[in-house]
């Protein structure tokens, strides 16, 4: 297949060459039919990809109508980020360790793991669009916001955290904590 897409490499090897950025994709369609395919041919969409690292080809088989860029980077991507989200659900929260022999303790225990994927993911949708915050793996915001030491003094009118003077990610804290404050009930 990499040979019907010689003409989109050059093409986007070209058009970073003339400096339409860092990475320039080129989107194509062709008919295909592998010999181990029931149907002869079917609809494949092609997206070649230049950048410093050489070119880059994906490829989708498809019977869905539009074109190729649309079907590339709305559907096909969306569906990738949305399996992405559920494996940050199983393997970050580890919520497919149903291992209870009564049916409702697994779930519960899946009912909880679900609030801790809400409030995580809620959590770096506050950050800032430009901050590492914003497209970092939930183990990450786990580990570095969520598990850390800290003292808490409960006082009439507020309450107190206290993090050591090591913490490298107080700002971040910070802000998301102010931005939380903000949020609806």
């Amino acid at each position: 297949m990499l040979g019907r897409v010689t003409d989109l490499a050059e093409q986007a090897a070209m058009g970073r060459l003339d400096g339409e950025g860092e990475k320039v994709r080129r989107y194509g369609e062709f008919q295909y039919g592998a010999k181990s395919w029931k149907k002869v041919e079917r609809q494949v969409i092609a997206r070649v990809e230049a950048s410093a690292q050489g070119t880059d080809s994906r490829f989708i088989v498809t019977n869905l109508a539009g074109s190729p860029k649309t079907l590339y980077e709305k559907i096909y991507c969306a569906r990738g980020q949305m399996e992405n989200l559920i494996k940050a659900h199983k393997r970050h929260l580890a919520s497919d360790r149903t291992s209870c022999s009564k049916a409702t303790a697994n779930q519960f225990r899946l009912l909880i793991h679900t609030a801790a994927y809400w409030m995580i993911h809620t959590l770096r949708g506050l950050a800032p669009k430009t901050s590492f915050w914003r497209d970092a793996q939930f183990d990450t915001i786990r580990l570095a916001l969520i598990k850390i030491a800290a003292r808490v003094t409960e006082m009439v009118t507020r309450i107190k955290v206290a993090l050591p003077s090591s913490y490298p990610y107080q700002e971040g804290l910070a802000l998301l904590a102010a931005r939380t404050v903000k949020l609806p009930p």
